[in-house]
């Protein structure tokens, strides 16, 4: 007798909380290893990892940065392998996420556990790249662009600290990386039933709106970076109706069957 994919199976979900905190614990444990390992691969590429980074702000006419300590640059660099450490590890980190959550939902939503990861790494890894290729060189360019002569003789030099231009370009990869995840949060909002297309389709003015506000906030304060991420916020809406409305046809398939 074949399983009903719509059911869950009894067997599972009937752990205790000590079981559950069990499990949990030891899927942080490997989170952690798979985390220092990617910090431990990304110290020993941190001078082609920093150069990575700069290449916008290079390109843009920067030609240094500083640091203020002995101390600082070294710091600099385990803030840079950690936030590397973490990119490495987020496939692990999302299956883990994933495997966790598994047993509260049906057979059938199962089965989309390696697309999830795939799909969840892949547009986190594209909004960072469109970061990267597009959002940063746009920013730096508009920012930097203020400096030189004024009216007096004064020279307006930029003297950017390693540390604070890390944290300005994490801030901006994870900001476009977070946003690209759109249609992964869509999709498990349209399995928990809390939203539909229908639903999205009647937001979305609202939406572009909450965009223009969410990119403001997020990105440096010119209108380039912001159009640059408010734009593809709108279009990833957009993709993300029709994820919503490709489940709910999933879902009404068998209810349909059902009925007859």
């Amino acid at each position: 007798m074949s399983k009903d994919p719509d059911k869950k199976d009894p067997d599972e979900g009937s752990m205790t909380l000590w079981e559950h905190l069990d499990e949990l614990r030891g899927r942080m444990v490997k989170m952690i290893l798979f985390f220092a390992i990617g910090v431990v691969v990304s110290w020993l590429y941190k001078e082609t990892l920093l150069g990575f980074l700069t290449q916008p702000y290079v390109a843009a006419g920067g030609k240094s940065l500083h640091f203020p300590a002995p101390a600082a640059l070294f710091l600099s660099y385990i803030r840079l392998s950690a936030l590397a450490g973490l990119v490495v590890a987020l496939p692990v980190i999302l299956y883990q996420i994933w495997a966790f959550i598994a047993p509260g939902l049906y057979s059938r939503e199962k089965r989309f556990a390696v697309p999830f990861v795939v799909c969840s790494f892949a547009l986190f890894t594209l909004g960072s790249y469109f970061c990267w290729k597009v959002a940063a060189p746009v920013a730096f360019d508009f920012l930097l662009n203020f400096r030189g002569n004024i009216p007096g003789g004064l020279v307006l030099q930029d003297t950017v600290m390693v540390n604070d231009y890390i944290e300005f370009v994490s801030h901006m990869f994870l900001a476009f990386g977070l946003a690209f995840e759109m249609p992964v949060l869509v999709f498990f909002l349209a399995i928990a039933g809390l939203v539909t297309h229908k639903h999205m389709i009647k937001f979305f003015r609202y939406f572009i709106v909450i965009a223009f506000v969410v990119a403001a906030v997020l990105t440096p304060p010119d209108p380039l970076s912001q159009l640059l991420l408010a734009i593809p916020l709108c279009l990833l809406y957009a993709i993300s109706i029709g994820v919503a409305w490709i489940f709910a046809r999933r879902r009404e398939t068998p209810e349909t069957a059902d009925a007859e």
